[in-house]
């Protein structure tokens, strides 16, 4: 039998069969999932897609023969995923979990991390923290076979063991970060760990060149003394040793300025607005806050509070409506704009609109989950600019009439992602945290009535159907009391006047 060849134009793909008994009902479906994939992509449901892309591989993987058709799942997906993921980010301002988020757990018995959360933490810890030559060193074996345990005592318990062996520096860090109970503790582990650290860095060094197994060591190895001195900077910062922070912070950034994934200038920036040192804090926005470096809330937000300072303590919105903004009202309003253009959800947490809660180990940005960890930590240095909150709150909702169809089209940014209140979803504790959602989906007031106007309607009509009389006996009497008031008046208006005045009314 001759193959039957169909040809979709604009997707140039073609299906063959390759026999007889092929199942039409199968090219089909194949087929109308390749119709409808570009406008489901450009609708961007995200369970959609995904669906999509799983089906194509099964279908790939059931039948060789459509690999043409379907093209290769592994490009597929990627290709999906360039429209619609949004990408998840470790929080540079992440709290300890044995010193904050279980003393949370133990006051409120709430617990505040998700599974998501926790497992998105783990794989960064396994990357981070291990590489394929642990198994040469006893201690880094049993921590590669820790990071992957899910239940924490076991992981403590596992790190405990590799110290036993010798000084392991991501033995320290575990039981810094999951069993010390207050942060003087988990300093005193991490300060072991740097030692550890430091000795093992040194020595893959030297080493690093003389293969990719060496070099994959010293990679791992920087990860973790990077990792060793930002956490003790942090320390520092939350026992009141700011300058301290500050000084650690700026070396660890000289030392490695590579590492920016790690994001450790947002460290620095809410180390100076504590020390209200708003000259260094403007000199590192300088240097971050560049149209070719990614964006955050930290970054936007601050460059707003920095402008507004200038003018937030003598701005009053009657004297600005009187008078019209100055240049340098115009410029603070125009940061706060863009501000919020970047992430809408921040000024409600600012101006203590919605309640905070303790930030997630991981964010997504534009989304909640940022929000919370930017105002967690800054909402007090807002506070303390004299009128900044209110200059906030006077001209923060001005951003939406600039960005009628934030969707569609942005301003300074790109349109705002659709898909991170599902990400939110899974980050934060929705148990006992609402999470914002933008834009909201609000219906018009028109469907809401049309809508309860026909759902009436129609229960009327099926009770009358049912129950004719009965329906017929509380129609009379809906509509004699509907009446009554009217038929009182007409009595008293009768009673009052003249019999002969009433009776020309009437003809008339």
């Amino acid at each position: 039998m001759e193959p039957f060849r169909c040809v979709l134009c604009r997707h140039n793909l073609y299906f063959a069969i390759r026999n007889p008994a092929f199942d039409f009902a199968n090219v089909f479906q194949r087929v109308l999932l390749l119709v409808l994939r570009p406008f489901l992509i450009v609708k961007a449901n995200p369970c959609a897609l995904f669906s999509l892309s799983f089906l194509c591989s099964k279908h790939v993987s059931q039948h060789p023969h459509t690999q043409v058709l379907c093209g290769s799942h592994r490009h597929f997906v990627p290709h999906i995923r360039t429209h619609i993921e949004c990408k998840v980010w470790r929080n540079p301002l992440n709290l300890f979990r044995g010193a904050e988020y279980n003393r949370y757990t133990w006051v409120t018995g709430r617990e505040p991390l998700t599974y998501y959360d926790m497992n998105l933490s783990a794989q960064d810890h396994q990357t981070f923290f291990t590489c394929d030559s642990d198994h040469l060193r006893p201690a880094d074996a049993i921590m590669q076979k820790a990071w992957r345990e899910r239940n924490p005592q076991a992981r403590i318990s596992a790190a405990h063991d590799a110290l036993e062996l010798e000084d392991c520096a991501t033995a320290y860090i575990l039981l810094a970060e999951e069993e010390a109970t207050t942060i003087m503790e988990a300093e005193r582990l991490f300060k072991q760990a740097l030692k550890a650290g430091e000795g093992c860095y040194r020595r893959s060094q030297q080493l690093q060149h003389h293969g990719t197994q060496y070099e994959a060591q010293h990679r791992r190895d920087t990860n973790v003394l990077v990792y060793i001195k930002r956490r003790l900077a942090m320390c520092s910062r939350k026992l009141g040793r700011t300058r301290e922070a500050v000084k650690m912070m700026r070396d660890l950034m000289k030392e490695f300025p590579l590492l920016s994934m790690f994001n450790i200038h947002e460290n620095l920036l809410e180390s100076l607005l504590e020390l209200q040192n708003y000259a260094d804090v403007q000199a590192v926005l300088a240097k971050y806050d560049d149209i070719s470096l990614p964006k955050s809330a930290t970054i936007c937000y601050t460059a707003a509070l920095l402008k507004a300072r200038a003018v937030s303590d003598k701005f009053s919105p009657e004297a600005a409506s009187r008078r019209g903004l100055s240049t340098a009202e115009m410029n603070a309003v125009e940061a706060i704009h863009r501000a919020v253009e970047f992430n809408p959800h921040v000024p409600k947490y600012l101006l203590e609109m919605k309640s905070l809660i303790l930030p997630p180990e991981h964010i997504l940005k534009r989304g909640d989950s940022e929000a919370i960890a930017y105002a967690f930590f800054h909402l007090q240095h807002w506070k303390r600019v004299e009128g900044a909150l209110n200059l906030l709150h006077c001209t923060w909702e001005g951003t939406f009439r600039m960005i009628p169809y934030p969707l569609e089209k942005g301003h300074l940014f790109y349109p705002y992602p659709i898909c991170t209140e599902t990400a939110d979803r899974e980050l934060l504790p929705t148990v006992f945290h609402e999470v914002s959602v933008y834009p909201k989906k609000e219906l018009p007031f028109f469907i809401l009535f049309t809508a309860g106007l026909c759902s009436f309607t129609a229960m009327l009509a099926l009770l009358t159907h049912q129950f004719p009389e009965l329906m017929g006996v509380f129609a009379k009497a809906f509509l004699s009391t509907l009446f009554a008031p009217l038929n009182f008046i007409m009595e008293k208006v009768e009673s009052i006047l003249p019999s002969s005045l009433w009776h020309q009314l009437t003809r008339i």
